[in-house]
C-alpha cells in the first residue's frame, strides 16, 4: 500500500488542518513502513518454506500436502516410506512452553528427518492420547480407542495406495499406549508399522547431560530441546521446579493426588525447567535425529508381500 494509499483510507479521522495535515503525513508514513515489515517477513517465511523443501527435495523426499493427488501417484508404491508425525498442538507444558510445543516438536523432526533419508511425509497429527494433562486448561486428549483407531484408519488409507511400510513419528509418552495395538492390528493386516519411543531414542545422551533427580514434561530436558529447535517460544522467566515423584496423570490439586495416586503440578511441569540449556537440548535432539533415522533404516530392510 503506498503512502497516499494510507493517507485516503486515515484522512476521515483528521480535521483538516495544518497539525493533522502533519500528524497524517506522518501516520502514513509509518502505514507505509508497517506494510513493509509485513512483506519482508512474509519474504523471509517464504524463503524459508522454500529452502525446507529444497532440503527434502535434495534427501528424494517430499511433503504430500503440498502435491496434487495426481502428482502424489509417483510417490506412493510398495518402495515408500511413509512418515506419519504425532506432536500435540493443545497440550499444556508448563507456564514457559506454549500448548503447541510438541507440534512444534514433531514439525522439526519430519523436517530433519525428510533432509537425511527419502521418505513421504504426512501432515502431523495434533490430537491423540494425553489424558495426563486435561485438568490444565487448554488442553485436550482423545479416548484410547479413538486415538488407536485415528492411526490405523490413517495408515490403511494410505496403504490403500501401495504403501507397505510406516513410521509414527512419535514425540509423546501416553501415546505408546495407542500406537502399541495400533501397530499389532496392521501387523496382521500385512503392514508395518514401526513408532518412535521417545524414553528410549536418544536416552544415553539424555541421562549424559541430566541434572534433575527426575521428571518427563515440560522439564529439564524438553526445555533444553526447545531452547535449541525454537527459542523463541520459550519463556525462561517463567520456568519452574515443579518435582514431586510419582506416577500416574498430572494434577493441581494436592489432595486429589494422595487420593487417586497422581503426580502433584501447580505450574504443570514435572522436573525441573530452571536448569534447561540451549547445549543440553542440542546434545538431546541430535542424538535422538540419529536414532530415528536408524529406526526408519531398519524399516526399510523389513521385507513386505
Amino acid at each position: 500500500m503506498s503512502e497516499h494509499a494510507c493517507a485516503r483510507l486515515l484522512r476521515p479521522f483528521f480535521r483538516v488542518s495544518t497539525g493533522a495535515s502533519r500528524l497524517l503525513g506522518a501516520t502514513a508514513i509509518l502505514c507505509v513502513v508497517a506494510q513493509g515489515s509485513r512483506a519482508q517477513a512474509s519474504g523471509a517465511a517464504g524463503a524459508d518454506r522454500g529452502a525446507q523443501r529444497r532440503a527434502l527435495s535434495a534427501a528424494g523426499s517430499v511433503r504430500i500436502a503440498e502435491l496434487s493427488w495426481t502428482d502424489a501417484i509417483a510417490r506412493l508404491d510398495t518402495a515408500t516410506i511413509v512418515v506419519i508425525p504425532i506432536g500435540a498442538e493443545a497440550k499444556e507444558h508448563g507456564p514457559h512452553l506454549p500448548l503447541n510445543n510438541d507440534w512444534l516438536l514433531a514439525e522439526y523432526y519430519a523436517q530433519r528427518i525428510g533432509s537425511a533419508t527419502a521418505v513421504v511425509l504426512y501432515p502431523t497429527v495434533n490430537y491423540h492420547f494425553y489424558p495426563s494433562f486435561v485438568e490444565y486448561p487448554g488442553s485436550t486428549t482423545l479416548r484410547l480407542e479413538t486415538a488407536r483407531d485415528v492411526i490405523i484408519d490413517i495408515v490403511r488409507t494410505i496403504a490403500a495406495h501401495g504403501p507397505r511400510r510406516f513410521y509414527i513419528l512419535n514425540t509423546g509418552v501416553s501415546t505408546l499406549r495407542a500406537l502399541a495395538p495400533a501397530r499389532d492390528s496392521l501387523t496382521a493386516s500385512g503392514l508395518v508399522m514401526r513408532y518412535t519411543d521417545i524414553l528410549r531414542v536418544g536416552r544415553e545422551a539424555e541421562e549424559s547431560i541430566r541434572q534433575q533427580p527426575g521428571g518427563t514434561h515440560a522439564d529439564e530436558i524438553e526445555t533444553s530441546m526447545m531452547l535449541y529447535m525454537h527459542p523463541d517460544v520459550v519463556q525462561m522467566a517463567k520456568a519452574t521446579n515443579d518435582y514431586h515423584p510419582g506416577a500416574g496423570g498430572l494434577t493441581r490439586d494436592s489432595v486429589r493426588a494422595v487420593r487417586e495416586g497422581k503426580v502433584w503440578s501447580r505450574s504443570g511441569t514435572f522436573g525441573d525447567a530452571t536448569l534447561a540449556t540451549r547445549e543440553k537440548g542440542r546434545v538431546v535432539v541430535e542424538a535422538q535425529v540419529v536414532g530415528m533415522l536408524a529406526e526408519i533404516a531398519a524399516l526399510r530392510r523389513i521385507p513386505v508381500p
